[in-house]
Formats: structure tokens, sequence, C-alpha cells
């Protein structure tokens, strides 16, 4: 395996992007097109060294295309506000592999996540060959938003927003996190603060009284 740091100089397609998840959270996603669209307003002519600031990560995969690790949620935002190509970073080329040993490596590094919108783990030919394929899953975009409130702190762990994810989706009903958002918020918050969640990354502890 050849490791690698250095930024791909030229444009990739975004549709030719192959996402190493199965889902996001789409109201995430909708926060950042919303965020994107300011910035492009703001930056004008500028707007790319935005993208030049947030180049994508990925793996070489078969074939030379290139597997997303990273940024799912801020690729399909960009995606479907009409942008066409971003700079990308190749953190491995493990192109020479053939399919199998390639997503056996790719689970090894923890480098994919291939859960469904229930929490349920799937073969890797259940992982969206695109990236506007992805699927809703609104407990990723109800972790992401209690990150943001302050309920855990941002951690390297790789799909650390996921773990919360599964944490959350045993606790609250998906029917009363599709009805009130920001109630279920509430309670996510107060459920991160408890002692179940001390196995978590990003975990602050309970609030002192």
């Amino acid at each position: 395996m050849v490791t690698l740091r250095e930024p791909i100089l030229h444009p990739v397609p975004i549709e030719e992007l192959k996402p190493t998840q199965i889902t996001v959270g789409m109201r995430e996603v909708k926060a950042k097109r919303k965020a994107w669209r300011l910035k492009a307003e703001e930056a004008g002519d500028k707007a790319g060294e935005f993208l030049g600031n947030h180049m994508v990560p990925t793996i070489r995969g078969p074939r030379g295309k290139y597997y997303v690790i990273d940024h799912h949620h801020l690729s399909l935002a960009l995606y479907e506000e009409g942008v066409k190509d971003v700079l990308v970073t190749t953190v491995a080329d493990l192109s020479r592999l053939d399919r199998d040993s390639f997503w056996f490596v790719m689970d090894c590094h923890d480098w994919m996540h291939p859960f469904d919108e229930e929490g349920k783990r799937r073969g890797y030919e259940d992982i969206p060959k695109n990236i506007k394929d992805l699927i809703d899953d609104p407990y990723r975009s109800l972790a992401g938003e209690l990150r943001h409130v302050g309920g855990y702190a941002k951690d390297t762990t790789p799909f650390s927003e996921f773990l919360w994810a599964d944490f959350l989706r045993r606790r609250i009903k998906r029917k009363d996190l599709e009805k009130d958002f920001n109630a279920a918020l509430e309670k996510a918050h107060e459920f991160a603060k408890g002692k179940d969640a001390d196995y978590l990354p990003g975990w602050c502890g309970p609030v002192p009284e």
C-alpha cells in the first residue's frame, strides 16, 4: 500500500466520487448547502478559495476511482448546489487491489461505514455507487446537531457522529424525532451528559450541579 498526502491538483467531478458509507444526515446537508450559498454570495469570484481549503480526503481504489473517507455531507451539499468539481487528497493508493481485497483493507482501517438508516450493518455492495444516492439517517442529523450545541466535543475517532447516532437511536423513538426535532435534541442532550454515554468519543461528562 502506498500512503500519500498530496492533493490532486486537477479537479475531480463530484459525480465520479465513490462513497464509503450508506447514509448521511440530510438536515446537516441542508445546513451545509445554506452555508455554501452564503459563502458564495459573500466571496463572489473567490468562492473557489473555500473549495481549495476543503479538499476531500479519498482512497484511490480499483479502476482508479476515488473513494471518499470524509466530507460526505459537504460533497453532497456542493453537488446539490450545482458545484461540479472538488479537489481531493489521496490518503492511500489501493488501486492495484481486487474489489474484495480493497473493501477488506478499507474495513480494517475504519475507512468505511456500511451501516444503513436503521443502524444495521450491510455488505459493501449496498454502499451507494454515487454521492447523490446517499440515504438519510435522521439520527445522524441529531448527532451532528447535538455536537453543535455542545452535547459532546469534536473528536478524531472515525465516524464518531455515527457512534453517537447509534447511541441516540436506542433511546429516542424515530416518530418522536420526526415529530419534533428540537424536543428530541433536548432529550439527546440529557442522554449525552449521562454516565451511559461515557464510552463515546468526545464525551464531556455530566454537568456539575
